[in-house]
């Protein structure tokens, strides 16, 4: 079995926007967790726990799914959160794309036996998660003039995560598989 999920990349350049915009945030603030800038992704879909028989199913149909859509547009702005949980900077761009990507990608693992959450997609990057007691409406309105350059997702990953493998006990994720967006 393996923790798996399914998401697209920000490029390095984007990423490095982001790192810049958040920085002194990140450091003002330990009382939130911050996820690591080298994990930083756009998840499509959660999988769960999926056995071997599964994951190699799930792989042929993701194959197919990225190859009906065209790498999209996208950039990445402001903050939102939900709720004192977590908080996440805006997508922006080709939306409605990622959004029929999400939906393709959930198909495709709901086709392969996976339970998905059936939940409305809404894409985000997630930046931190709230401890007890914080409040991420101020760190919200901090990124609000955020506006990072728009960048170009060209591939689907399928992502492995190995909870508790990284640094300070953080998830460790290793990609498996990566497939072109090509709107074939």
């Amino acid at each position: 079995m393996m923790r798996l999920f399914v998401a697209v990349q920000p490029p390095p350049d984007a990423l490095d926007e982001l790192r810049s915009a958040t920085a002194a945030m990140r450091s003002a603030h330990p009382d939130l967790r911050w996820t690591r800038p080298d994990q930083w992704h756009l998840t499509l879909g959660f999988l769960g726990d999926v056995g071997d028989e599964t994951r190699a199913d799930l792989a042929a149909r993701l194959g197919r799914a990225a190859a009906k859509h065209p790498p999209m547009r996208l950039a990445m702005h402001g903050a939102g959160r939900f709720g004192d949980r977590v908080l996440w900077t805006r997508i922006a761009g080709d939306v409605a794309a990622l959004g029929r990507l999400a939906a393709s990608v959930q198909a495709a693992a709901r086709r392969a036996g996976i339970d998905v959450e059936g939940r409305p997609y809404r894409p985000h990057l997630t930046l931190a998660r709230g401890r007890e007691g914080a409040s991420l409406r101020p760190r919200v309105d901090e990124l609000t003039g955020f506006v990072g350059s728009t960048w170009t997702a060209h591939d689907l990953h399928l992502v492995c995560s190995h909870l508790g493998a990284g640094p300070g006990r953080t998830s460790r994720y290793e990609a498996l598989a990566s497939w072109p967006l090509t709107g074939s």
